[in-house]
C-alpha cells in the first residue's frame, strides 16, 4: 500500500527546500506521487534532486508563494511535467519574532502574505484541477493557531487563519475537494536552530511523547490526509505535536 498510496497523484508542495516541506515531498514521492517542489530558496533544486536520487519523481520550481503570477507558472509546470494537480500541500511560511508593539506594519503584512495569502493563492491557482479530479489540500498550520506564545502575533494570526480557511474551503468546495490542516508542535526543523538547551528541554517537557517530533512524522500525517484513505475527512485540524496541546490545554 505504502508505495502505491499516491499512484497517479500530481502533488504541489510549497516551502519544500527543507524541513517539513521536503519531508512531505519525499514521502508523497515514495508513495507514488509525482511532486512539484516549490520554494523561494535555490536549495529546492537540491531537495528535488534528493527525492529523485531516492527513486521518486520530482521537479523543482523556484517560486514565491505570495506571488500570484508565479503560481500560474507552478501550475503550468505541474501540468506539462506530470499532469493536472490533484494534491496541494501548502507549507511555505515565514516568522519574525517580536511582540506586537515592536512588530512593524511591513513585518505583519509580509508574514500574512507568505503564510496566509500564499495558501489562498495556491488553492485558487490549483482549484480547477483539484475540483475536476477530486483532489485534496493540506494546509500546514501550527499549534500556535490554538495557543498563544510570546513574540509571535503575526505568525499566530496567520496559522489561526489557515485553520479557518480549511473549514471554509471544505464547505465551499466539498465534495469535489477535501481540505484539511495539520498543526505541527515542537518539531525539529531549522526554526529550532539557535534555541538554547533550556528552552529545548522546556518544550520537550510539555509533550506527552517526551521528545521532539521529526519532519517525517508530520509528513506521515500530510500523506494520510492527502490520500484516499482520508476520503471521509475534511475541514479537520490535526495536531501532530506529541501531546503538546494536551499539556497547554490543561495548564
Amino acid at each position: 500500500m505504502a508505495h502505491t498510496r499516491h499512484a497517479g497523484t500530481t502533488a504541489v508542495v510549497t516551502g519544500a527546500a527543507q524541513g517539513i516541506g521536503e519531508a512531505a515531498a519525499r514521502r508523497l514521492a515514495a508513495e507514488g506521487a509525482a511532486v512539484v517542489m516549490t520554494d523561494l530558496s535555490a536549495e529546492v533544486d537540491e531537495a528535488a534532486e534528493r527525492v529523485r536520487a531516492g527513486g521518486g519523481r520530482a521537479v523543482a520550481v523556484r517560486a514565491d508563494a505570495a506571488d500570484e503570477a508565479q503560481w500560474a507558472e507552478v501550475v503550468r509546470t505541474a501540468r506539462s511535467e506530470f499532469g493536472p494537480v490533484t494534491a496541494l500541500v501548502s507549507n511555505a511560511y515565514t516568522v519574525e519574532i517580536a511582540p506586537l508593539h515592536a512588530t512593524s506594519a511591513a513585518s505583519w503584512e509580509h508574514q500574512l502574505a507568505v503564510n496566509l495569502t500564499g495558501a489562498f493563492l495556491g488553492v485558487r491557482a490549483c482549484l480547477a484541477d483539484l475540483a475536476e479530479h477530486g483532489g485534496a489540500v493540506v494546509l500546514v498550520s501550527s499549534v500556535h493557531a490554538w495557543f498563544g506564545l510570546p513574540g509571535r502575533p503575526a505568525y499566530a494570526a496567520t496559522k489561526g487563519g489557515l485553520t479557518s480557511l480549511a473549514r471554509q474551503l471544505a464547505v465551499e468546495y466539498g465534495p469535489r475537494v477535501r481540505v484539511n490542516c495539520v498543526l505541527p508542535g515542537p518539531v525539529l526543523t531549522a526554526a529550532w536552530e539557535g534555541v538554547d538547551d533550556e528552552d529545548r528541554r522546556d518544550s520537550v517537557a510539555q509533550t506527552a511523547a517526551g521528545r521532539f517530533g521529526e519532519p517525517d512524522e508530520v509528513a506521515s500525517a500530510v500523506s494520510f490526509l492527502a490520500s484516499a484513505e482520508a476520503s471521509f475527512i475534511t475541514g479537520v485540524s490535526l495536531p501532530v505535536d506529541g501531546g503538546w496541546s494536551i499539556y497547554k490545554a490543561s495548564s
